[in-house]
């Protein structure tokens, strides 16, 4: 691609905050719940990225047939992949895309149409690099792009934005569907790969984890518990809880799957512990695995270095690379409860 932002380009990330940031130096955005995505377009060549860099594009051409629809030919968008369904965001149905076969694929695009939600304009039409200005500046000209380009038929929508926030309190509820919300620094340039311009509030504690291990349950030949792992800034990977609330159905499922993993590394850094006094020599026997699956899980509290209680198993994120997840996600929004609200 001739584009000055090419795929390969990391996107900005954010912060995880347990409150809303109060000031003008803020613009709120809803969090959808679906895949992040850079969609980059030069005249014919049209490629999906997701957060983590992979390619996207076949398991959504749907998206990729709308941007070729649109007027302008050249341009790179950041955005959020989600799908409607019964009224609401489905992130089931969007895991269910990541499919090798192109025939289920393409099935389902045409039953459950996926949604473009459009909240950044990294390179506008004239291939013009719009990185280094300001979130405010960068705002209205996508607005102007979405007006010239977007239309309801395409499947591609520009994302609302507020500085208000009333507005923004409204989308952390989840009344009207979000998952929670991104504040961003208006007088910020596109920071990519940092977390210094954007926050993100969820409705809900959650966390990305590495699964580095597992434990079989007491009966039957299969999975009992997940082991996560976090990794810290020398990219060391430590234990730091569990998950065992997946469904029957699940744990037969992904047994073959994590078995086929057996022999990896596991954790690099802190292991899970032996038997304790609730639990078997067999379930509390674990089985280190190459660590490339990412799950994200609940979780209600997080104290030296742990989930302090079993955390509840929420779905499989195929769309985040394992070094991703890092302790900071849970080290930030412990900070941000800490900081005198003077300071926030």
């Amino acid at each position: 691609m001739s584009l000055p932002v090419k795929p390969g380009y990391a996107p900005m990330e954010a912060r995880i905050v347990d409150e809303l940031p109060v000031g003008p130096q803020w613009q709120y955005e809803p969090k959808w719940d679906g895949f992040r995505c850079l969609a980059f377009r030069d005249g014919d060549s049209i490629d999906l990225r997701s957060k983590s860099g992979q390619p996207l594009t076949r398991y959504f051409p749907e998206v990729a047939a709308a941007l070729g629809a649109l007027r302008a030919s050249r341009f790179v968008l950041d955005a959020e992949i989600a799908v409607p369904l019964g009224g609401a965001w489905s992130f089931d149905a969007l895991l269910q895309r990541i499919h090798p076969a192109a025939s289920r694929v393409a099935k389902l695009a045409a039953e459950t149409p996926a949604v473009l939600l459009v909240f950044d304009l990294l390179v506008d039409s004239h291939g013009k690099d719009l990185t280094r200005l300001p979130l405010v500046e960068r705002r209205e000209r996508l607005e102007s792009f979405a007006k010239a380009n977007f239309s309801p038929k395409h499947g591609i929508v520009l994302s609302p934005a507020t500085r208000r926030i009333a507005e923004a309190r409204r989308w952390l509820s989840g009344r009207t569907g979000t998952d929670g919300v991104m504040a961003k620094r208006l007088d910020q340039p596109y920071r990519s790969g940092e977390r210094t311009a954007m926050e993100k509030i969820k409705r809900k504690r959650t966390a990305d984890c590495v699964v580095g291990g597992f434990r079989y349950a007491t009966k039957g030949n299969v999975v009992g518990s997940l082991l996560l792992g976090l990794y810290d800034d020398d990219g060391i990977l430590h234990h730091v809880g569990f998950t065992s609330s997946l469904s029957a159905d699940e744990r037969r499922r992904v047994t073959p799957l994590l078995e086929k993993l057996v022999g990896g590394e596991g954790f690099t850094g802190r292991a899970p512990g032996g038997p304790s006094r609730w639990s078997t020599k067999r379930s509390s026997e674990w089985q280190p695995v190459e660590p490339t699956l990412v799950v994200e899980v609940g979780y209600d509290h997080f104290t030296n270095g742990r989930f302090r209680h079993g955390t509840k198993f929420l779905r499989w994120r195929p769309d985040k690379a394992p070094s991703q997840c890092r302790l900071s996600q849970v080290a930030e929004a412990r900070a941000a409860t800490r900081r005198p609200r003077s300071a926030r």
